[in-house]
């Protein structure tokens, strides 16, 4: 797209899909050409073979006819291939940027955006190749038969005209009376759809309370309403195309009467074959009009569908690369920062400043609330700042190139997220498996005999979020997984918070052993068995940086705050 340029990102991929669709409408010239073989097949016969009685020209006009309809399904199966190719041409383009949005919008936690997304691309993409398009194709094309009529009868060509304008309100109607209801339905089933997903996460805490009869109500409620739009839309879509097959029908009728009257008056050049052409090929006028009134469906769907993704890719801009920098040593520096999540307008980090040395190991401790896991993000440059910076190395790591910068950090979020594979790859981070380093992340937090345990040691495949694994486990296995590699700077939040005491044990043992290494460490925690490994304590409270320093400066300080003071003692005054 050209600077300045106000077409949309989604638009204009698919005005790149216009050679295509040129290649496509010049198949279907020809296309709709010889779709009125039929027709001169029968004009030919009546003509030529009744009269003369001849079977080698019914003969060779049946061969030549066969031959037409080869060659049009050929075409047809041609210009249906052009647009398949078109639809996949369109989904390499806007695959991975769509994913990609989708994943932004998640991380900006931007309302409504679901993985339903994928699945409206995939509206998208099935919808450039349905027959829907090469009916939209046709209705021009079939203006063709509107001339073909008009020479063989000025009246009839008229009578087609009408019929075809008629078609057309009906196109009309079926848009207005449907789209809304379609559109609603559409946001329903989204909606039940993904009011089903939370349900299926959280189906242990549902049946462990009792909560499913209430769950399912709630569910019924958004699919009745998914339920009642679409039958509304389905019974006005049903009436139109009622009506418009009886406008097709009546049609060829009606032009065949018209044509009948004419031959009585003598107004009628062509003969009584050519009134019976005439006809079907008025008929044939609005065949493509009555196929997109059928499809209608399709067709709103896939302009929903356009709509959402646009809006998306309009608010989720596309990341620009980012500059490449070199390998980072860990010198974190947080600088006056303010923050909140994402989309929110509510500060949950206010003016935090403070810096950590490479190869230091900080723990970050407050009550509930405080904005310690904000800070987390903040720190691996996950969430953006709306005021100050968080440097990494003098670099300010939220546009850092998340691919360079990457293998440099660890980090483990208070809520552990497992994927779909081998526990290997999951602690490789699904690059490339790299088994000695994988063994050895795995030893270094003590999980490395579990795995072993299982049937196929690391080539075990854990299904979603790691659902065999106990929460122990999963948080050793996402512990591994942000230390593989040995990176320069890791941010653990809360990584003992489902550990046994022998589990402790081995993080404290991890995070000295990282310490030796020269990693740069911070850990949010709320037990204390971590501070033995720790060198510097950062306070925080209501967003704020209540005290920072050295470990035992700043736990001798908040041992004093804490100390009861002694009550004031009332000093009567001494008389002179």
């Amino acid at each position: 797209m050209k600077p300045g340029n106000n077409i949309s990102e989604l638009k204009a991929s698919l005005l790149q899909l216009k050679p295509f669709i040129h290649r496509a409408l010049f198949f279907s010239f020809f296309t709709n050409l010889l779709v009125m073989a039929p027709t001169v097949y029968m004009l030919e016969v009546y003509d030529r073979v009744v009269n003369s009685r001849s079977t080698m020209t019914l003969a060779m006009l049946t061969l030549l006819v066969i031959g037409t309809y080869v060659l049009l399904e050929m075409f047809e199966w041609v210009r249906a291939e052009i647009l398949h190719h078109a639809s996949l041409e369109f989904d390499a383009r806007m695959s991975g940027r769509v994913f990609d949005a989708m994943f932004e919008a998640n991380l900006r936690r931007i309302l409504g955006v679901s993985s339903q997304v994928i699945n409206d691309l995939r509206t998208l993409r099935d919808f450039v190749s349905s027959p829907a398009v090469l009916a939209i194709m046709d209705v021009p094309l079939s203006m063709l038969y509107i001339v073909a009529v008009f020479m063989i009868s000025p009246v009839m060509g008229y009578v087609s005209i009408v019929g075809a304008l008629l078609q057309m309100g009906l196109a009309y109607l079926t848009e207005r009376n449907t789209q809304p209801p379609l559109t609603s339905a559409n946001r329903a089933a989204i909606a039940a759809q993904n009011y089903a997903n939370g349900t299926l996460r959280n189906a242990q805490v549902i049946e462990a309370m009792g909560m499913l009869k209430h769950i399912h109500g709630r569910w019924m409620k958004k699919q009745k309403e998914f339920l009642v739009q679409q039958a509304i839309a389905s019974d006005q879509a049903g009436a139109n195309m009622a009506v418009s097959k009886f406008v097709q029908m009546t049609q060829s009728s009606l032009l065949l009467g018209v044509g009948c009257w004419l031959v009585i008056n003598n107004q009628f050049p062509g003969g009584g074959g050519m009134m019976l052409v005439g006809s079907i090929l008025g008929g044939r006028i609005l065949a493509p009009i009555s196929q997109v009134i059928g499809m209608w469906k399709q067709v709103v769907n896939a302009r929903d569908a356009y709509g959402r993704l646009n809006s998306l890719l309009q608010n989720v801009p596309a990341r620009e690369p980012g500059m490449s920098l070199p390998s980072p040593k860990g010198m974190l520096s947080v600088e006056a920062v303010m923050a909140g999540a994402p989309g929110s307008q509510v500060a949950i980090i206010r003016g935090v400043t403070f810096g950590v040395p490479a190869g230091a190991v900080v723990a970050v401790v407050g009550p509930s609330a405080s904005g310690k896991s904000t800070l987390a993000r903040l720190m691996v440059g996950v969430w953006p700042t709306a005021a100050g910076k968080v440097r990494l190395d003098g670099a300010d790591i939220f546009p850092w190139n998340k691919g360079e910068l990457g293998p440099h950090i660890g980090y483990l979020p208070q809520g552990v997220e497992l994927f779909d594979g081998t526990l290997a790859e999951n602690i490789a981070r699904f690059g490339e498996v790299e088994m000695v380093k994988v063994e050895a992340a795995a030893k270094s937090v003590g999980v490395h005999e579990v795995i072993m345990a299982l049937p196929q040691g690391y080539d075990t495949r854990i299904g979603d979020d790691g659902c065999f694994l106990s929460g122990g486990q999963r948080q050793r296995v996402g512990l591994a997984r942000a230390i593989y590699g040995n990176p320069r700077f890791v941010v653990l939040d809360e990584p003992n918070s489902s550990l046994d005491e022998a589990g402790e044990q081995a993080l404290v043992e991890t995070l000295l052993a990282l310490k030796a290494q020269g990693t740069t460490i911070v850990v949010i925690t709320h037990r204390t068995s971590v501070l033995a490994a720790v060198d510097l304590l950062l306070v925080l409270r209501d967003g704020l940086v209540q005290a920072y320093g050295p470990r035992d400066e700043v736990l001798a300080a908040l041992q004093r705050a804490a100390q009861p003071q002694p009550p004031a003692v009332a000093v009567s005054p001494v008389p002179a």
